[in-house]
């Protein structure tokens, strides 16, 4: 079942909360009329249990059971530390 989860790379946009971060994830595709790359991002509320992570972190996040009302998404690791 672990391996069925979905999984988004993203970075930290916010950090205010307690055990939870904001991760804007990006995504870029193709206009299927006009045929111009179109990018669009989501915000996703994630769960981070020991508070590691910082605005403008890269990290990967999953999908898990509801923590709250608009958390679905937990911290699974920090890829790229920010600057």
């Amino acid at each position: 079942m672990r391996e069925r989860r979905r999984r988004l790379v993203g970075t930290v946009t916010s950090d205010k909360m307690e055990k939870t971060v904001v991760v804007t994830v990006e995504r870029k595709y193709r206009h299927l009329l006009y045929e111009k790359v179109v990018r669009s991002a989501k915000k996703y509320m994630a769960h981070d249990e020991h508070n590691d992570c910082r605005i403008g972190d890269k990290v990967q996040i999953v999908e898990t059971r509801p923590y709250s009302r608009r958390k679905r998404w937990a911290v699974e690791e920090i890829l790229e530390r920010a600057v």
